[in-house]
């Protein structure tokens, strides 16, 4: 009996250059892939204080769903820190980002509903709006005059806008007139801030605090765990009335063990660490960002650097002449992205000097392959 179920498919993945595998990279590469924004995936200093709080526990598991006895002191507690630092009035935490997007997108949309989605939307929010019983329209990428035309023309019962603070892969920010434009039309405005909660505002807490926008009834947060705060899951912050409609119908959050304990408390640390060290971080973040524009050229809004590279083959061959110089960026090929990049992360954690040699190399890099 014949078992090789999807020989053409993954044989076609080659020949495209489009076939991804696992692997296990050498501790000695310097990590300029990875999404630890702050480099608080290093820090032992927030690590041993969280191993800490976690021994004092009589439990280390959730062992439950938050609606069984899942649900303890510890989520209660970052939940309403989480809400404090951003200024939410509710907040419910998940095992994952993806998870949360399902959660939000998949509930929230109900029959009546018309949601409007950025082209560039995440995938985990893309799968969730296959899964909706309402209207659901694409924008061009960032385009604020499309949105208020579909937004304009809507019949809908409710009108959700779903954005990212900052897009995963051009690393640019969603402008400040698409949140003007869903307050001015009174849409529920969902803010994937995975990749600019940390990154950019005056406390490092997102795209609100970056424009200085102050959070409104229709505006919905997601953030993550697993990068700038350098642990995983994800929160949701919103208003009471909102979260409470989560909690009763998100089936990734009724139906799943509530976070870890371990994870929820590493990810608390790292709040209390970026809020006690928003200045030196912030500055730390200038440096990073001036050394991309004078070695490369780039002017980039985060910390996030693509460089367009658009050969799935080329990129690859990048990578690896970087690593074998022990130098790690990420590759992305489609569908991830149109054309393929060259994407690195511009983070902390690293010296001035060291992550200056580093860009000059990425670029001697890109350009022996040009």
């Amino acid at each position: 009996m014949p078992t090789d179920f999807y020989t053409k498919e993954l044989a076609a993945l080659k020949r495209s250059g489009r076939y991804r595998e696992r692997r296990i990279f050498d501790d000695g590469v310097i990590d300029l892939a990875s999404n630890d924004y702050l480099g608080l995936a290093h820090n032992k200093v927030v690590l041993e204080e969280t191993i800490a709080t976690l021994n004092s526990l009589e439990s280390h598991a959730s062992k439950a769903s938050m609606l069984v006895n899942g649900y303890t002191k510890v989520h209660q507690d970052f939940e309403q820190v989480l809400c404090r630092a951003n200024g939410f009035d509710a907040g419910v935490i998940l095992g994952s980002g993806f998870n949360a997007n399902i959660a939000m997108i998949e509930t929230l949309v109900r029959k009546g509903d018309a949601l409007f989605m950025d082209e560039k939307y995440h995938a985990s929010g893309v799968l969730a709006s296959k899964l909706i019983d309402g209207e659901l329209h694409y924008f061009s990428h960032n385009c604020t005059s499309e949105l208020e035309i579909l937004l304009k023309a809507s019949t809908a019962k409710r009108n959700i806008v779903a954005v990212e603070g900052i897009y995963s892969m051009d690393g640019d920010l969603v402008p400040r007139e698409i949140i003007e434009l869903a307050d001015r039309y009174n849409a529920l405005l969902i803010l994937d801030e995975a990749h600019s909660s940390g990154v950019i505002g005056e406390n490092l807490m997102g795209i609100l605090d970056h424009y200085e926008i102050a959070v409104k009834p229709n505006h919905i947060k997601m953030g993550t765990l697993g990068k700038a705060y350098g642990s995983f899951g994800a929160y949701i912050l919103a208003t009471e009335h909102i979260i409470d409609f989560l909690i009763n119908r998100a089936k990734p959050i009724i139906y799943a063990t509530a976070p870890s304990l371990f994870d929820t408390l590493l990810g608390h640390k790292a709040l209390n660490y970026i809020q006690d060290n928003r200045v030196t971080l912030r500055a730390g973040i200038r440096k990073q960002q001036a050394i991309v524009k004078e070695i490369l050229g780039i002017e980039v809004q985060g910390l996030i650097v693509p460089v367009e590279i658009a050969d799935n083959r080329k990129v690859m061959e990048i990578q690896k002449i970087l690593l074998d110089k022990g130098v790690l960026v990420g590759a992305i090929r489609q569908p991830t992205v149109p054309l393929a990049i060259i994407r690195f992360i511009a983070r902390l954690g690293v010296s001035d000097d060291a992550f200056r040699e580093y860009c000059i190399q990425i670029k001697a890099a890109i350009e022996s392959v040009k």
